[in-house]
């Protein structure tokens, strides 16, 4: 084997390659990138039994040939290599990397161990790839990472006639998105829960891209997802078992509510929230006109501070987990938020508050992003 490509293209394509490898695996063989040099495209792929990765790109290939490498050694070298045109060569167990005067040899691993890539084949649909890159940064925050629980480790995507919605929930809250899907000709509803690392690699890899293809295979043993966009291809194990029915959670109406600027709702907390010991909460004071963030965090330091608000319903006291409050904030990408008001079945505890956007302080428009927060959790 042997090829010419420029230094950009294959250092950003070995980086896509090998950014889903685990850091450390007890199979060492899969901590490899697959080079298929062929026809005028070098493939790179990684594959660790639930995760791949391919990507394909223009080369000069003037032997074809397939090996396989270190991934991370090779990303961390081409991404240090100088701007010229890089050689990559096979040659008596070795492959060598050439940048102008940088000569790299990189011992080649058994490629004949190395597992079959995965073809996912099912049912495809097609979603704008910006409105998936924010939906998943809105969503992925919510997830559990914990382990204990893998079926709220990942975010679920459910998607309907015209519709895919993204949601996530670590039992504490619970943060969903809908964005605009296209199946053709097919209606059926489709359900996927898909790991939150992997999906939010996906979103930020795939952001730029016009369109993403979205494939959800078959139910059977070993459900998967595939994500594709021009010559880059992820694919997923599926995470199994049944998700929680979280959206039974929302309130259909929520006339009790708060609009605050967003910005200044979360520089403020963030001042406040100084003083707190870890797990400690926030005391929100919503009355007309301000809302009162208060931080008690020991005998040394207090901290107290007032925002303007439009409270529309009686005044409400609220326990926050400052972290959980900022996420979801920083996630409704609005000037300004709605928070809302709910009532629980115990007479003495608020309900979940919703957070959601707003484009001006005094019109709540239609969202496609909600975000909803279990109030008065002071410790885990």
């Amino acid at each position: 084997m042997r090829f010419v490509i420029h230094r950009d293209v294959f250092a950003e394509a070995v980086s896509f390659a090998v950014k889903l490898l685990p850091q450390r695996s007890t199979l060492p063989i899969l901590t490899g990138v697959r080079i298929e040099a062929a026809g005028g495209k070098v493939t790179l792929s990684t594959f660790d039994y639930e995760v791949s990765a391919t990507t394909s790109v223009d080369a000069d290939v003037e032997t074809d040939g397939t090996v396989l490498v270190s991934g991370r050694l090779l990303s961390d070298i081409a991404g240090r290599l100088p701007q010229r045109e890089i050689v990559v060569e096979e040659s008596e167990g070795i492959v060598r990397v050439t940048c102008g005067s940088a000569k790299f040899t990189l011992l080649k691993m058994p490629i004949e161990e190395y597992p079959t890539l995965p073809e996912v084949a099912g049912r495809t649909g097609v979603v704008p790839g910006s409105a998936f890159a924010e939906a998943v940064s809105q969503v992925a925050v919510a997830a559990s990472r914990e382990d204990v629980t893998p079926v709220i480790t990942g975010v679920q995507l459910e998607a309907s006639e015209t519709t895919l919605s993204l949601i996530a929930t670590d039992r504490y809250r619970v943060s969903v998105r809908s964005i605009p899907w296209d199946a053709g000709d097919d209606t059926e509803v489709l359900t996927a829960l898909v790991p939150a690392r992997t999906i939010s690699e996906v979103g930020r890899t795939f952001g730029s891209a016009a369109q993403i293809s979205v494939t959800m295979s078959e139910p059977g043993e070993r459900q998967q997802i595939a994500f594709s966009a021009g010559d880059k291809t992820v694919t997923s194990l599926l995470i199994k078992g049944n998700y929680p029915p979280v959206r039974r959670l929302f309130p259909a109406e929520t006339p009790h509510h708060a609009v605050l600027n967003t910005a200044e709702l979360v520089e403020a907390t963030r001042r406040v929230q100084l003083v707190l010991e870890r797990e400690a909460a926030l005391r929100c004071t919503f009355e007309d006109g301000q809302v009162t963030l208060e931080a008690i965090g020991s005998e040394q330091a207090q901290a107290q501070e007032s925002i303007d608000a439009v409270l529309t319903g009686e005044d409400i006291v609220l326990s926050i987990k400052p972290q959980f409050l900022l996420d979801g904030l920083g996630a409704t990408h609005s000037e300004f938020v709605r928070v809302a008001f709910t009532r629980s079945e115990s007479t003495n505890k608020p309900g979940p508050m919703l957070i959601t956007g707003q484009t001006s302080r005094d019109d709540a428009g239609a969202t496609d992003f909600q975000y909803l927060l279990q109030p008065n959790l002071l410790l885990r």
